[in-house]
């Protein structure tokens, strides 16, 4: 496989933080190859190697507003497919520490489309360039590197079903396989250190199930979302999603976790803090079955931390830093991961990969992993090291909460931190935090749901 002329780089694994590499590394490269175990091509359901294909799909603001500039046009394309659309916070009852947040309109939209539509599309916009190719139905076996291992030259690959290895030259390597990302190993066979790994068990667990509706608990809303909180480790997300189906993801952590059994699982869904989800689905059609999935630990490698680092190889997405994912952070680290991966190669010389790691590191993970993991080490059940600029984080996030029961402003604000449109500091800035003292020391509001739900505007009035 190796007689092509010209350059070549080669995504492993078709994920969503694959398919965005491909997409920035066609500007570069004369060939893109992706190669994944799985079929991609012609898929309209889940792949059997991405589990959390049954679950819920969501991509915060920041990640759609990259998605679009990488594949411009595919926002509508999703809504002439069945998906809604509404505003990512005046269109999504959030509910924090049980409470309904008091939102507005700020501007970025939320789609909600299931794990397989979003996937096909983006896989079909990537695959649709000219330069850029799939190999499928291979297993990823080893890379192939020069004799002192001080590059990487290529990938071996096998037939899933058994045969030859066969060999992929490649000028650049970029790993997207996942979680189970075998490139720590990989290393360590050709002489380097092992990447440091940070670990930090949350017990999460979470059930899936879509529904036909038979009553309308939405009032022309979007999405419920009631978020788990360290009184009440339960939450879910309760969504509209494409073709005039419902979908629900509920979970609990530390080991909390939703039953799997139809009446077991409305049980918990009884518990949360809105009742409105469990009344809408005891009488709705389900569609199928309530799905599980186990996600026991968050996980960052450490790449940016090693001193050596073979040159034409980098790692993305959840192969780098794999979040919690009712954060729902992973897709929008992937996106700005391409754009990072794209500063990399704007200048047509073949990246540096240890900057590219720092740059990434300090651009794209640190900010949601700093602000994600002062939300789990609230938990007390969450085994961490709670610095004292962590217990301090915990505190004031507990009044930006607070302070949103009673001031859309600072939901404002919180959407656009959690979106990553802004970087969480935003949050402290002197007219904000004043803004956040004056709603919190005043309790959170009382009488919200309703009062704030019927003072929202139609949305010809927006």
């Amino acid at each position: 496989m190796g007689e092509n002329a010209g350059t070549r780089a080669v995504v492993l694994g078709g994920s969503i933080a694959g398919l965005f590499a491909a997409r920035v590394l066609s500007e570069a490269y004369d060939t893109v190859l992706i190669v994944d175990r799985d079929t991609l091509t012609g898929v309209e359901g889940p792949r059997r190697s991405r589990p959390q294909g049954r679950h819920i799909n969501a991509m915060h603001v920041q990640g759609r507003v990259v998605m679009e500039q990488l594949f411009p046009g595919i926002t509508e394309e999703l809504v002439r497919d069945g998906c809604p659309r509404g505003d990512y916070a005046g269109d999504c009852r959030w509910y924090f520490r049980g409470r309904p947040l008091k939102r507005e309109d700020i501007g970025y939209p939320a789609i909600p489309a299931t794990a397989p539509l979003m996937e096909r599309h983006i896989r079909d916009r990537a695959l649709a360039l000219s330069n850029v190719s799939s190999l499928e139905g291979y297993d990823i076996v080893d890379l192939r590197s020069t004799d002192d291992h001080s590059r990487v030259t290529g990938v071996r690959v096998q037939p899933t079903g058994g045969g030859p290895l066969e060999e992929v030259d490649a000028d650049l390597v970029v790993d997207a396989t996942g979680r189970g990302s075998r490139t720590p190993v990989w290393l360590e066979r050709m002489g380097y250190p092992r990447v440091t790994e940070e670990r930090k068990k949350i017990g999460l667990g979470y059930v899936t199930q879509h529904y036909r509706l038979n009553s309308d608990p939405y009032d022309g809303d979007l999405a419920i979302i009631p978020v788990a909180s360290p009184d009440l480790p339960r939450g879910a997300i309760f969504t509209k999603t494409d073709n005039g189906r419902t979908e629900l993801t509920a979970y609990g952590l530390l080991g909390d976790h939703p039953p799997t059994d139809q009446e077991g699982f409305f049980e918990f869904v009884r518990t949360l803090p809105v009742p409105d989800i469990h009344e809408a689905i005891v009488r709705a059609e389900p569609l199928d079955e309530p799905v599980a999935f186990r996600f026991p630990t968050t996980l960052r490698r450490r790449y940016e931390r090693m001193t050596r680092f073979p040159d034409g190889l980098l790692v993305t997405g959840d192969a780098v830093s794999c979040f919690n994912p009712v954060y729902a952070q992973g897709m929008t680290v992937a996106a700005l991961s391409a754009l990072t991966l794209r500063e990399h190669l704007h200048t047509g010389a073949a990246p540096q990969p240890l900057q590219y790691f720092r740059d990434l590191a300090h651009d794209v993970i640190d900010p949601p992993w700093e602000m994600t993991n002062t939300v789990d080490l609230s938990f007390p059940g969450v085994t961490g090291q709670r610095t004292l600029k962590v217990r301090i984080a915990q505190i004031y996030l507990t009044l930006v909460q607070i302070a949103a029961t009673r001031d859309e402003k600072v939901t404002t604000a919180y959407m656009r931190a959690a979106g990553m449109v802004d970087r969480p500091g935003a949050l402290m800035r002197p007219a904000m935090a004043l803004r956040v003292l004056r709603g919190a020391l005043r309790g959170p509001a009382r009488g919200a749901a309703e009062s704030e739900h019927s003072e929202r505007p139609v949305a010809g009035q927006r």
